[in-house]
């Protein structure tokens, strides 16, 4: 929707010190124990999830013994509280859906923790997987050949949508593609040229709310960082849009 930013483009706006504390050496290393442990190897060339998360972990300076403390964990090399994945379904201030994935040592906890920030924010957990479609999300730099031009370029190569925003003075996209075509979609983007700058799975809402209310967007805002400040929570989904004079 022009003229509309969703949550994703909406925190790349807020800065990059925002997105860095989103991603704490914590979180990182909770993904990384729980790629190790589903991939049964610390292996990189056969461990593609391990991979993709070690990228994240060094883009944001995360210290090598920090890196194998987490593989290690996730072989079950360390003595410690088994690591297990966790989702929560809900609906957030001005009747937003969420879906939110996290990784806990205990699951209690963190149930507590979500639950108490729906509670005292007007929300409530219910159903709301159905508002998703699982896809594979591809972060791509323009190679300045021009928006039209190269949007219809992405969809040539297989993209189910494309959506465009600004990062840095940079044109930037986000590709989406079926899941399962992820690897091969990254592929052939940078044959063609762009630069990948990340790859991975995500929930695109199928069902959008749009926040015509200033107060509202704000509340929305806040309700999801948060969720997103919880230590256990990895990923937040969520299906609002709110128009950019709200967020001036």
């Amino acid at each position: 929707m022009s003229g509309h930013s969703k949550w994703s483009t909406i925190k790349r706006a807020k800065g990059a010190a925002d997105v860095k504390r989103a991603q704490s050496f914590t979180k990182i290393a909770n993904l990384i124990s729980i790629a190790a442990k589903e991939g049964n190897s610390g292996d990189l060339e056969s461990n593609p999830k391990l991979r993709n998360t070690l990228e994240t972990a060094r883009k944001v300076n995360m210290p090598k013994e920090n890196i194998q403390r987490a593989i290690d964990r996730g072989l079950g090399k360390l003595p410690g509280q088994t690591l297990e994945e966790v989702s929560y379904e809900g609906f957030g201030p001005g009747k937003v859906a969420f879906f939110i994935e996290g990784v806990t040592d205990n699951r209690l906890r963190t149930n507590q923790e979500v639950k108490y920030i729906f509670d005292r924010n007007g929300g409530a957990l219910g159903s709301t997987a159905y508002m998703f479609d699982k896809y594979g999300e591809v972060r791509v730099e323009g190679k300045g050949g021009g928006l039209e031009d190269e949007m219809l370029e992405l969809i040539d190569l297989g993209a189910e949508d494309v959506e465009e925003y600004q990062e840095d003075k940079k044109q930037m996209y986000l590709v989406y593609v079926e899941s399962p075509e992820l690897n091969t979609m990254g592929n052939k983007i940078t044959q063609s040229g762009f630069k990948v700058e990340s790859s991975e799975i995500t929930y695109k809402p199928n069902i959008s709310v749009d926040i015509q209310d200033k107060e509202v967007a704000q509340k929305v805002i806040d309700f999801t960082e948060k969720i997103e400040d919880l230590d256990d929570i990895q990923k937040v989904y969520a299906n609002f849009e709110i128009s950019e004079e709200l967020l001036t």
